[in-house]
């Protein structure tokens, strides 16, 4: 059963910024699986053994709520349609398709449907960042360099 996208309520967003911080300083401990309490309201405790990519995921879900936004989790599989890839990348479907069809990105069909593996999706994520960063970089020593006010 899937729960309503809402935004959260004021004690909610005060209660997630608590949680947030308390969350961040367990995670610092560096263990590789936590064993996490969950108190419920007739006081039993019960424990649990969580992964910490999923605590981590808590924590980035906390911080979302902190900062009042509603929170969406969709899994991410191992192969993705041309939609699911072109709004990872947050660009237009027909975008991400010239991307495959120019070889930028590689791709396979299943049918006559095309799939883009999630691993080579974000290695050309990650490329194109980098190179976005490299490009600003540039431009922000250019722009020191003609003294236009940001040292």
């Amino acid at each position: 059963m899937t729960t309503p996208l809402a935004l959260p309520l004021h004690e909610d967003i005060k209660a997630a910024a608590t949680g947030k911080r308390e969350l961040a300083a367990y995670l610092a401990t560096g263990f590789d699986t936590k064993r996490v309490q969950l108190v419920d309201s007739h006081d039993h405790v019960h424990a649990i053994h969580l992964p910490v990519a999923a605590l981590q995921l808590l924590g980035d879900v906390l911080a979302a709520l902190a900062d009042g936004n509603a929170v969406k989790i969709v899994p991410v599989h191992a192969e993705l349609t041309t939609q699911q890839a072109a709004d990872l990348l947050n660009v237009s479907r027909p975008h991400l398709v010239k991307l495959l069809e120019s070889g930028k990105l590689p791709f396979h069909r299943t049918g006559k449907h095309r799939r883009v593996r999630f691993n080579d999706l974000m290695g050309y994520k990650n490329e194109r960042d980098a190179e976005s960063m490299k490009i600003l970089d540039a431009l922000t020593v250019e722009a020191q360099e003609l003294g236009m006010g940001y040292e």
